[in-house]
């Protein structure tokens, strides 16, 4: 993918600040990260036995980086993967933090600050249902750890726990929902490793980066992962996407069902037409 092709791209997309649309692609450079890190987010050092009784959705946010990704660069105050509160990603208006505290279908119920590469973690627990969402924002610099925490994380190598109220919670592999968003970093950098099951169970999936079909497929394809959405091109990996699979994704619906709910909140907020959409979110293998 050469620069050339992202910046017509661009043309067609439009920047307006942390409290408006703001949208970003991807393109081709060296990739930097930390493989070295063993577990992701917040150790609470539970000793409790976990909640089988409730379902986990996690996700995985690479914080948009103009200096250690191969991005295209959007405006400098976005595009700090040391900041979350204003980050493309995160903080902004189509951020995940921001834009699922404003939904009315998740209730926001704690934030942690966990230091080292994982910058903030935000928890919810659906309004109807007993589903919490845990999302992770990972300092922008460490992309490749984020990816490598995600992967482990599909296949059941990496699990961990989180205490709600009394309650002990699993994450990351524990998840029957695992999610990454932001910059398609297998575009820059390799991972020399092999993803593959380890504890029989299959997880969904949902990776919205661009060209994700392509670049992550080849790394999990032994890892016993349904794909729900993930896509074939260049895109904005912005909230709303995720956020209206989510609701599918709750409610029962089939793949098609989650996948054209997100089709049509990509169409609707990048005002492209929805068959546009549907071919760049695409579900299954």
């Amino acid at each position: 993918m050469n620069r050339y092709l992202l910046f017509i791209f661009l043309l067609y997309t439009s920047f307006t600040g942390c409290k408006g649309q703001v949208n970003n692609s991807d393109n081709q450079s060296s990739g930097t990260g930390n493989t070295n890190r063993n577990t992701a987010g917040v150790k609470d050092n539970n000793t409790l036995p976990i909640d089988t009784t409730s379902r986990t959705i996690h996700i995985f946010v690479a914080l948009c980086d103009n200096k250690y990704q191969g991005i295209v660069p959007v405006p400098k105050a976005i595009g700090n993967g040391q900041d979350p509160d204003n980050n493309l990603y995160w903080g902004c208006g189509f951020g995940i933090r921001t834009f699922f505290k404003k939904s009315k279908e998740w209730k926001f119920l704690k934030t942690q600050k966990p230091g080292g590469i994982v910058l903030e973690r935000i928890v919810f627990k659906h309004t109807s249902k007993n589903i919490y969402l845990i999302a992770d924002a990972y300092d922008g610099k460490y992309i490749k750890q984020c990816t490598d925490d995600f992967m482990r994380s599909s296949c059941g190598i990496l699990k961990d726990t989180i205490s709600i109220g009394n309650s002990v919670i699993g994450i990351a592999g524990y998840s029957k929902l695992v999610a990454y968003i932001g910059h398609d970093g297998l575009m820059d950098f390799s991972l020399n490793k092999n993803y593959i099951n380890k504890d029989g169970k299959e997880r969904d999936l949902i990776i919205l980066a661009c060209y994700s079909k392509n670049y992550f497929s080849r790394y999990l394809d032994k890892a016993n992962v349904e794909p729900l959405v993930w896509t074939t091109h260049l895109m904005a990996p912005e909230a709303y996407t995720i956020h209206d699979a989510l609701t599918g994704y709750v409610n029962g619906e089939s793949n098609e069902q989650i996948r054209s709910r997100a089709a049509k909140a990509y169409s609707a907020y990048q005002k492209c037409s929805e068959k546009a959409a549907r071919n760049l979110l695409v579900t299954g293998w």
